[in-house]
């Protein structure tokens, strides 16, 4: 896979986990630890597409 498909992907994965965010944050009862691993996982998407757009 050419860095510019691995970049659109990781793009698509961090597009997707920030809507399941948003959607666990406004449920009435809301799962902090899958939030927080919805969090965590988007962070790590985030600094692989750093380091791969540098």
């Amino acid at each position: 896979m050419s860095i510019e498909g691995r970049i659109r992907e990781l793009s698509d994965k961090h597009r997707k986990l920030d809507e399941e965010i948003q959607i666990a944050e406004k449920a009435p009862a809301q799962d902090h630890v899958k939030t927080t691993k919805l969090k965590r996982e988007k962070l790590r998407v985030k600094e692989e597409l750093r380091k791969l757009d540098s």
